[in-house]
This record gives C-alpha cells, sequence and structure tokens, in this order.
C-alpha cells in the first residue's frame, strides 16, 4: 500500500489518531412515518453524549447531541420534527373523518335533504374509507344533530359547526397537496349541488370548508363554479 500524502492523507491519519463518538441511550419509541422508507415503521427516539475520542478510545466528554428519531427498518436518523407527519394510518382516518364532517355539515346547511344529495353525501363518505355508511345513517346524524343544538336547517354557519369544520379540517390540511385540499372542498360542492343550486347556508359552510383547508376565497369560489359546470 502507498504511504498516504497530502492534505488529506494527514487529514485521514489526523482522524485516526483523534476523533468524537455519539453513544446513544433510547428514550422513547413508537411508530412514525418514515421518509426514506416511504412508509409506516418503528421508532426509537434517541439522545447522545458526544465524547472526544484519542486512538478510538473516548477520553472527554464534547457535550450533548440529538435527540433524534431512528427508523427502526433503515436505521436512519432523523430531526424530531418528522414525528409530526401522521403516519399513514393516521392520515387515512384524519381524511375520512374529515370528509364525514363536511358532508353533514353541508346536508345541514340545505333546507331540505332529498334522496339525491343524501346519496352523494353517502358516497363520498364511503369513498373515504367509512365503507358501511349508508344515506339513512347520515339523515339521522344530520336530525340528531339539529335536535342537540337547536338548529334549523338552512340557517347560515353558526360558530359551533365552524369549530367542527375547523377541528377537522385544520389538522389534516397541512399534510395535503393542493389537489387534495380542492378535492375535499369540491366533494361538498357537489353533495350541495345535488339536490338544486347554491343556498346561501351552503355556500357559507363551504366557504368555512375552503378557509380551514387554507384556500383563498378566490379559489373557493373558481371550485364552486368548476363543481356546477358540467364536464
Amino acid at each position: 500500500m502507498l504511504p498516504e500524502r497530502g492534505e488529506n492523507g494527514h487529514a485521514r491519519r489526523f482522524a485516526r489518531i483523534l476523533g468524537t463518538r455519539i453513544a446513544w441511550t433510547p428514550v422513547g419509541d413508537g411508530q412514525f412515518f418514515c421518509p426514506g422508507c416511504g412508509g409506516d415503521r418503528n421508532y426509537q427516539r434517541l439522545t447522545g453524549h458526544r465524547r472526544f475520542t484519542l486512538l478510538g478510545v473516548p477520553v472527554l466528554p464534547r457535550g450533548e447531541a440529538g435527540p433524534v428519531v431512528e427508523c427502526a427498518a433503515c436505521a436512519r436518523h432523523y430531526g424530531t420534527d418528522v414525528l409530526d407527519h401522521p403516519t399513514t394510518s393516521r392520515f387515512s382516518a384524519m381524511l375520512r373523518d374529515a370528509v364525514h364532517t363536511v358532508a353533514l355539515a353541508v346536508l345541514a346547511a340545505g333546507s331540505t335533504r332529498t334522496r339525491t344529495s343524501l346519496s352523494a353525501a353517502a358516497g363520498a363518505v364511503r369513498a373515504a374509507g367509512f365503507q358501511d355508511c349508508t344515506e339513512e345513517q347520515l339523515n339521522a346524524l344530520v336530525e340528531a344533530l339539529a335536535a342537540d343544538t337547536g338548529r334549523i336547517f338552512g340557517e347560515p354557519c353558526g360558530p359551533g359547526l365552524a369549530i367542527e369544520l375547523h377541528e377537522a379540517l385544520d389538522p389534516l390540511a397541512p399534510h395535503l397537496a393542493p389537489g387534495g385540499r380542492e378535492a375535499i372542498l369540491l366533494q361538498g360542492a357537489r353533495i350541495a349541488l345535488a339536490d338544486g343550486p347554491y343556498t346561501p347556508a351552503e355556500r357559507e359552510v363551504l366557504a368555512t370548508v375552503g378557509a380551514a383547508l387554507t384556500l383563498t376565497a378566490a379559489d373557493v369560489e373558481r371550485l364552486l363554479t368548476a363543481a356546477g359546470t358540467p364536464s
């Protein structure tokens, strides 16, 4: 083997003599969406302590490292902000609940609920993951909500309904691409249009949906128009 020469060779020899090592300690675990694997994986949350090494032997502390998240499958390390991204199963549940809430809100805003509007709503909810949802179930839920809150069908979007929409949509919106956010609003618009033109109350509900999905007022109006335009 040729002797190491130049600055790079000197640096490699120096690194073998002096360096740093991190001793990791597990402090928690769970499941997360691993960006490296592209799916749900188990993880360990680690904190570390750096040590100065001499000939590979730790000799002096150099402070703390981490915390980091280590994927149990690919062993890569990520910042703890990766845990803010929902797992695939959690994301599916959030999307399902969001579509269900939007469908109920639009139905409640309508002055009447026809078989056509209930069918459109049930179809959207089933496609989102509630596969056993029926028109009768949705109708009963809307009736129960009205009885519980004293709400009158066809009235504008009140504070309680706006809060429910924001609770369902606010956590989901940051994890949806623009097309995904628009798709949820379009589903609500098609439910509203299933039994005729938008009522003022339906428009108000859909505007609240759009705001919760971080869509601009111009985008909301564009999408409401598009939903009513034959393809």
